[in-house]
């Protein structure tokens, strides 16, 4: 009998009932709610006349809809003036932890997930939110949900789910200058495309994630959902353990003993059978950028725009012309040297204090461009807090950034903040499809460190540039 991969054990784990045909009701450890559909999941569950089976795995923070700006309240826009209350209550009366608009632990949701200790190797975490795979980071098997479902999961604490394929992602090798996370993950959807996970679960491994720290594995189990994979994972080590130790919601004293004793266990075997293999290189990555409307439209930065002819197929060509009409692009010129109007340095991919730090290092003792506007969107309080500590609010302020409050901002734009129609940004975001920071915005997605390089520049650059 061959070796279980990390994925089965933990799927094994959860069956409350197998329901044939692949499918399986799964029990869930922690439900995140957030203010674009949290609020709704617990009306609904109340006219059906039902009540939350367990309020104690449910956590709930105000993050997608509410405003970045200094001072920020409930009503500073409207849509956070209609969702963040309705949220407040719904989460009182069902007695759920709720991390409030201004509560100094508030923060995007899966930054805090991690960050409090919700988030736990071994444990099934659901979210409706595409990006939840980000927590696989910390070796949980984590994924977005629909809203119906989440009515489901509040209700009963299970889930309905077809037990998908297994993929391992194996990066090896070390990091050159100036390669971070993000290129690898961007690098990766570029190689095997924006459906290359489809009905997969992704474990990432290699000496080159095993390499990275905590905050680093987060970003790359972010995308997992952008070459289509519902849920990425990395096997919990020594970091992961470090990272989760004394946070507010891991377990204490001799539960933890036990917990860690059980988290050592979750590993995939070594005779362990994936469904497909892909192994990277990363002495060969260079930094990354985006140029069109996918993920997959990703070129080292040193590279030039791909010319539609090149593409694959005839579906392709047709994508990559719409995408390069889209950006304002010509094929065959230099990526490096494209004007930017905007750059945003925030999300649930990159506004780790880790992440705030790369980008502070290429912004200290420069300008940002005349021609640029530049925010820089803190993932929690906590992190906001903890790079004012360093000083980093200050780096950013004198090159000419704005330090704004922890939120999804620019990233989704359901609050407002959007990039002007025409307007060109390079945002360290997880999407770059069309209308995705607004209507008619161009986005090249990139690293922080290429971020703050950009606006410095005021045209995307090589980061090596400024780092060598």
């Amino acid at each position: 009998m061959s070796g279980r991969t990390l994925f089965d054990k933990i799927w094994d784990m959860h069956v409350a009932a197998d329901l044939g045909d692949g499918n399986a009701l799964l029990h869930v450890d922690r439900l995140l709610l957030h203010d674009l559909s949290g609020a709704r999941g617990l009306a609904e569950l109340g006219e059906k006349g039902l009540e939350v089976r367990n309020p104690e795995l449910a956590f709930a923070v105000p993050d997608h809809a509410v405003s970045s700006a200094p001072g920020r309240g409930d009503d500073t826009v409207e849509i956070s003036a209609r969702l963040v209350p309705a949220l407040r209550r719904a989460a009182h009366a069902a007695g759920i932890r709720l991390f409030d608009i201004n509560d100094p632990e508030q923060g995007i949701v899966h930054i805090i997930g991690p960050e409090q200790g919700i988030t736990l190797p071994g444990t099934v975490l659901c979210c409706g939110d595409s990006h939840t795979s980000t927590h696989g980071g910390l070796g949980a098997l984590a994924f977005g949900i629909g809203s119906t479902e989440i009515v489901h999961v509040l209700a009963t604490q299970t889930i309905i789910q077809k037990r998908p394929k297994t993929m391992r992602v194996t990066f090896d090798g070390d990091l050159a200058l100036g390669v971070t996370p993000k290129d690898m993950i961007l690098h990766l959807i570029a190689k095997i495309s924006a459906a290359g996970g489809d009905g997969y679960a992704v474990e990432y491994a290699g000496s080159a994630i095993r390499g990275l720290p905590i905050e680093g594995r987060l970003t790359i189990c972010n995308m997992s959902i952008e070459m289509g994979a519902k849920v990425g994972m990395v096997a919990p080590d020594d970091k992961a353990f470090d990272y989760l130790h004394g946070r507010p919601y891991t377990p204490k004293d001799a539960a933890w003993d036990g917990a860690l004793a059980h988290w050592r266990t979750l590993a995939s075997d070594d005779d362990a059978g994936f469904d497909r293999e892909v192994e990277i290189d990363v002495a060969r990555i260079e930094p990354q950028i985006t140029w069109g409307t996918s993920p997959e439209h990703t070129i080292p930065v040193g590279a030039a725009i791909p010319d539609p002819a090149a593409a694959p197929d005839a579906g392709k060509q047709q994508a990559w012309q719409a995408a390069l009409d889209y950006m304002g692009l010509e094929p065959g010129r230099p990526i490096a040297g494209t004007p930017v109007d905007r750059v945003f340095i925030g999300s649930c991919t990159n506004s780790r204090l880790s992440d705030l730090r790369a980008a502070a290092e290429i912004a200290r003792g420069r300008r940002v461009s005349d021609r640029v506007t530049a925010w820089v969107v803190p993932g929690s309080q906590i992190v906001k807090r903890d790079a004012e500590a360093e000083g980093l609010d200050r780096v950013f302020r004198e090159a000419g950034f704005e330090w704004r409050e922890p939120g999804c901002s620019q990233c989704v734009a359901a609050n407002g903040e959007v990039v002007a129609p025409g307007e060109r940004s390079v945002s360290t975001t997880n999407r770059n499809f069309v209308g995705r920071q607004g209507p008619r915005a161009r986005t090249h997605l990139a690293s922080p460190a290429m971020a703050a390089a950009a606006a410095i520049a005021g045209e995307i650059t090589d980061v090596r540039r400024l780092e060598s």
